[in-house]
């Protein structure tokens, strides 16, 4: 028997295996996977362009500034007045290429309340220092603005320390504080939303948004699929373990703060124009999406309390299983198909190969639910993209045209197949490298803190920011190699870039 004889041998014999009851329900279950994220994503899709049409209605009111207000009088003097004062803090962790058009979109808010800016760094040699001053002398007396030196952190996270000393320095009269990413986009209305939303519900803990990821291009950035305002007593007051439960041992904002709302039973919203450009880097690789997916699948391994131990564990276990189960189908499928083509191609008959036509049947299911899944998210991101349009009618206008949905369905197997290899990972190894700072955990909370220039990247994941210096440009590498080297090395210690 030849070798190419063998090959077919095992082909036909794994294209059987996968017509198995087993098999099929894993086949079906890959596609109701499919059409439950194709159903989420048409949600979305209908919340946001809701909103698209209100604005637009109230354009053919003839205001004009529906964009900022659905009222036009809430523009008015004497209702301006009345906004309460609002601090935005900013951590920041080095300099890239979209850093100065992120920051000046959130230093030019057309919030007509009080506001100020506080833009936190760990040291004077942070790259991003001296690139926010040079901003801020742009803007002058215009801007209620202000570079803070946070220092190094010794019991949490580096960006919760930088978060926390923001909060120490705000204004004693500001209401709300909103902690904002650097590398997110605002636009002009944000702010006055987020204040408005606030005011008209004071049960709300936590607002939030997300970002509307913009490709650049290399496949690592189609792998990557953030904010919150609060009351700023909840910290000056330490309501709920707030400040504690950050300060001490805290890895992640998010889920800490995520944890603290469900403990005590706390409001989290997100309104609908909560979408805000994110840029990724244009020499994104796949070595740094793989550090960014494993800080993703780390947060799961900090917690609070026993509660908060519970939940996560079922996140991870819920998460990797319905990863495995989105990605597994496209092996089965990919080996349906290819057994069908040798059959043809060497002119076996089903007979021989003992092979029915069930598969093919399979493959057309799965690829009928992957059309639809992939329909749905195209929609939604062109209705996202439109939104943002309208709410920076000043800003560079967004465009479709750098998505390749082929790329867009190869991440989303990649990403999926790849997530439980990478919370296994988070979950034995009990450390990561953030931002060239090593974090290790014990009952969920940091027990230590290394740093070094020399033990970890010399850029940030997603947005490709310089952390120690502003010279040279990490070399571009294919996504094969990438993959395989990622893989080789996972055993080496490596949501959210700073």
């Amino acid at each position: 028997m030849s070798a190419l004889d063998s090959i077919d041998s095992l082909l036909f014999s794994l294209a059987r295996a996968f017509c198995t009851p087993l098999a099929v329900f894993i086949q079906i279950q890959g596609c109701m996977i499919c059409l439950i994220l194709a159903l989420g994503w048409a949600c979305a899709a209908y919340v946001r362009n809701r909103e698209i049409k209100r604005m637009k209605d109230g354009m053919r009111c003839g205001n004009s500034f529906s964009f900022l207000c659905h009222d036009i009088s809430e523009l008015e003097h004497s209702n301006q007045i009345k906004l309460p004062r609002v601090t935005v803090v900013m951590p920041l962790k080095g300099f890239g290429e979209h850093n100065l058009l992120n920051w000046r979109s959130q230093v030019t808010s057309l919030y007509g309340g009080p506001l100020e800016f506080l833009f936190v760094v760990e040291s004077k040699e942070d790259p991003a220092y001296h690139s926010v001053l040079r901003l801020l002398q742009e803007f002058k007396d215009d801007v209620d603005a202000k570079v803070v030196v946070a220092g190094l952190s010794t019991t949490c996270s580096q960006k919760i320390h930088n978060q926390l000393v923001g909060v120490e320095n705000m204004h004693k009269d500001s209401k709300y504080v909103l902690f904002l990413d650097d590398d997110v986009r605002l636009h002009p209305g944000t702010i006055g939303a987020l204040t408005t939303e606030m005011e008209k519900n004071p049960e709300i803990f936590i607002q939030t948004g997300y970002p509307l990821d913009l490709p650049s291009g290399s496949l690592g950035s189609y792998c990557i699929y953030e904010y919150h305002m609060m009351h700023a007593d909840d910290f000056r007051l330490d309501r709920y373990g707030v400040v504690s439960g950050l300060r001490d041992g805290g890895y992640s904002d998010d889920m800490t703060l995520a944890a603290l709302a469900g403990a005590h039973n706390r409001l989290i919203t997100s309104p609908p124009v909560a979408v805000f450009p994110h840029p990724l880097a244009s020499d994104l690789s796949f070595g740094r999406y793989w550090n960014y997916l494993r800080k993703q699948t780390f947060v799961l391994e900090s917690y609070i309390s026993k509660v908060n131990w519970i939940m996560n564990r079922a996140l991870f276990s819920s998460h990797c299983y319905l990863s495995w189960g989105f990605a597994a189908p496209y092996f089965m499928a990919l080996i349906h198909v290819a057994a069908v083509l040798r059959i043809y191609g060497k002119g076996y008959s089903l007979e021989e190969t003992n092979i029915t036509s069930g598969g093919l049947l399979l493959v057309s299911c799965l690829a009928i639910c992957t059309f639809t899944e992939l329909l749905s998210m195209w929609n939604l991101t062109r209705i996202e993209v439109q939104l943002c349009n309208m709410l920076s009618p000043e800003a560079p206008k967004l465009s479709l045209a750098t998505y390749n949905w082929v790329l867009v369905f190869i991440a989303l197997v990649v990403d999926n197949f790849l997530y439980p290899l990478s919370a296994f990972r988070s979950h034995f190894s009990q450390s990561i490298n953030w931002s060239g700072i090593r974090y290790h955990l014990k009952n969920g909370k940091i027990s230590k803190i290394e740093r070094s220039k020399d033990m970890g990247p010399k850029f940030t994941d997603l947005g490709g920011k310089h952390l120690y210096g502003k010279k040279g440009a990490p070399p571009k590498v294919s996504f094969l190699s990438s993959l395989a080297r990622s893989l080789a090395q996972w055993r080496q210690p490596k949501k959210f870039d700073v």
